[in-house]
């Protein structure tokens, strides 16, 4: 998504975002506390997926706060994570790089290398508070070079609690931490304040959505990815009790800023890190796993509002936009070179879409949990563009949600995942289960138009596109520094897991020692190794 330009080599103090919608900065930048300039609200979800709003046309999961914002600043229709896990996705927020260029930073439960910036410092010198409550980056470990903790939060906001409306919900108040928040708050010092629900991450309260109304005839459609019934429409509508939950609590934080003359004054983004914590969504590299909601609100910097947003935008554009907005320039920010751009280009755009650069999005993994022999990974690398999306499956021996022995632990347990479990032990053989647990080809290209949930492989059709899209997302890869283009991705299985607790939980486990990996199920675990397609 970014213009062509060497960022293996690059100073980190040769590359700064472009500076658009230069008459409104031209007021502030160079004085770091100008009252001036946006205060930031950035709100995350943790695993809401793709489509799952109002704004979007679903009708089983209601979100009118979200709605609200889209219909009054801007609705993105191609927002990506660049990996579907929480500790890489953000670690790309945090740096305004992708994670495969953050050296361990790509892993799941990483030890965060401490040379690398990170946004709470850059915002820091811009002149802004920095707080935050909830979820902010993990999981995972930052710590300093002498091996003192990083700070990676800001001052947290977390003294109130709630009992929530479902069991296993957060109890975090949020709106009543960003009540306590926007008191310590000046009107001569502008703010940033990282709003991280924990919901909707596992575990659910197994049938809430009864009680809240909700019916399984709801759900408007099951991926095919999924059987159509009972169970899986009713893990669905767990999940959605979760996303309106957090809908509510962002409408009680709009509303405090409202009451404040505070709304207009704030560059408000509403997204999540990764897709549902379902089977075959997070974790993996497909459409539903890495495409987002995303919303931004800002009056005084959004050109026309009520617009849908079709250029690609990903994770790597947000540190840009966030110290663009706060009138901080890239070489003075501390942070290495970003490999994404601020989304101003965006904010001020006519509605003639995509702008250019801004036709195609880079998404991939490494490893993401344990569970497969030597803690390796499973390296993909992918690009979305005009429609199509094509994957690159580096080591396609593997299995891509880690070994069935020891429970699949790059899937979260879930009733869906049971159901697709017990199927397939019953049967011997089950297509879901084929579908979201079984081995990959080296190269999938899907047509995400005619097939937005990846079902269809057309890789062995479709050449030239696969050809086109390929040499695209190598070069630009290439360009970047990743160590994957450049014959070197072994090292990014050399970074150590950060938690001790279970490094090497493949080995261990099968060795008889007793591990709780503390998000899969007992039954998760098959009794014995599986051969591909059984």
């Amino acid at each position: 998504m970014r213009p062509a330009a060497d960022l293996k080599h690059a100073h980190p103090r040769a590359m700064r975002p472009s500076l658009l919608f230069a008459a409104f900065c031209a007021a502030f930048v160079g004085h770091a506390a100008e009252p001036t300039r946006p205060n930031i609200l950035f709100v995350i979800a943790d695993d809401w997926g793709n489509g799952h709003a109002g704004a979007y046309g679903c009708s089983w999961v209601k979100t009118p706060n979200f709605d609200r914002l889209a219909k009054e600043g801007l609705l993105f229709l191609n927002a990506y994570t660049p990996t579907a896990k929480c500790a890489p996705s953000r670690s790309s927020i945090m740096t305004g790089r992708h994670p495969w260029l953050l050296g361990a930073a790509a892993n799941h439960f990483p030890y965060f290398p401490p040379e690398i910036g990170i946004l709470p410092d850059a915002l820091d010198k811009a002149g802004y508070f920095y707080a935050s409550t909830g979820k902010v980056w993990g999981p995972g470990q930052s710590l300093k070079a002498d091996g003192s903790p990083r700070p990676m939060t800001g001052k947290v906001f977390a003294r109130r609690k709630a009992a929530p409306p479902a069991k296993a919900m957060a109890n975090n108040d949020y709106a009543a931490n960003f009540a306590d928040f926007l008191k310590e708050t000046s009107a001569d010092k502008p703010w940033f304040f990282w709003l991280g629900f924990q919901e909707p991450h596992r575990a659910y309260e197994e049938g809430s959505y009864a009680r809240f109304g909700k019916q399984p005839g709801d759900v408007d459609r099951v991926p095919k990815y999924w059987p159509d019934n009972t169970t899986v429409r009713g893990d669905m509508l767990d999940y959605a009790v979760e996303v309106e939950h957090l809908d509510a609590q962002l409408g009680k934080v709009l509303a405090q800023l409202e009451a404040r003359g505070e709304l207009d004054r704030t560059l408000i983004i509403v997204t999540s890190d990764n897709g549902m914590p379902f089977p075959r969504v997070k974790g993996s590299a497909y459409e539903n796993a890495n495409h987002l909601p995303f919303a931004v609100r800002w009056p005084a910097g959004i050109a026309r509002s009520g617009r849908k947003v079709a250029d690609y935008v990903g994770f790597a554009d947000l540190a840009p936009t966030f110290l663009e907005a706060a009138g901080l320039a890239w070489d003075k920010s501390g942070l290495l070179p970003t490999s994404g751009r601020s989304l101003f280009d965006v904010f001020k755009s006519d509605g003639a879409q995509p702008l250019p650069g801004r036709d195609f999005a880079l998404i991939g993994r490494e490893r993401n949990d344990l569970g497969r022999p030597h803690d390796e990974g499973y390296p993909v690398r992918g690009i979305a563009k005009a429609g199509l999306l094509y994957l690159e499956n580096a080591e396609p021996s593997r299995w891509p949600a880690c070994n069935p022995e020891t429970g699949y632990l790059d899937t979260d347990a879930s009733p869906t995942k049971t159901f697709l479990l017990e199927a397939r032990r019953a049967a011997g053989k089950d297509p879901f289960w084929e579908l979201c647990f079984g081995m990959r080809p080296g190269r999938e290209l899907y047509d995400l138009k005619a097939d937005p949930d990846c079902v269809q492989n057309l890789a062995g059709a479709n050449g030239a596109d696969l050809e086109k899209l390929r040499t695209q997302m190598w070069a630009e890869l290439k360009r970047q520094g990743d160590l994957r283009a450049l014959g070197r991705g072994a090292e990014y299985e050399a970074f150590p897991h950060s938690d001790e607790r279970r490094r090497g939980f493949y080995e261990r486990y099968l060795k008889g020692e007793f591990l709780d990996a503390g998000w899969v199920s007992k039954t998760d675990f098959e009794p014995a190794p599986l051969k591909p397609g059984r």
